[in-house]
């Protein structure tokens, strides 16, 4: 498929997925005659592991390196691995942050939740 196809598939512009190729992030896309990209499913494998983990917060640099290490084959099996367990390790770090400041606005909104009830209350009475 070209280009504006899987552009609609993915979500994303044709410019950004120039971009993810030129840039590395994805491995290069065959080539029609006359140089037009011919998406396969595999690429567009590529694209929404990218869109993930870019979601995730994944740094460019980081996938560029897994890219790249994808391309030297399975012997980069174990390299690629530890890439996506520094990015899992970093992302949980994140959730428990996350989890701690939904917990204190938790709190905070309990708290004026009380604060209402004892005042409406203290209206009626």
């Amino acid at each position: 498929m070209n280009i504006s196809e899987a552009a609609k598939i993915t979500g994303l512009t044709a410019a950004t997925m120039r971009y993810y190729e030129s840039e590395g992030l994805i491995p290069p896309v065959t080539r029609k005659n006359g140089g037009v990209r011919d998406y396969q499913q595999d690429d567009l494998g590529w694209i929404d592991f990218i869109k993930c983990m870019r979601s995730a917060g994944m740094s460019v640099e980081s996938l560029i390196e897994y890219t790249t290490l994808f391309r030297d084959g399975t012997q980069s099996d174990e390299a690629r691995k530890n890439i996506l367990i520094r990015e899992r390790d970093q992302l949980l770090a994140k959730q428990k942050e996350i989890n701690e400041t939904i917990e204190k606005l938790n709190s905070k909104i309990n708290s004026f939740e009380s604060k209402l009830h004892d005042s409406e209350e203290s209206l009626i009475h």
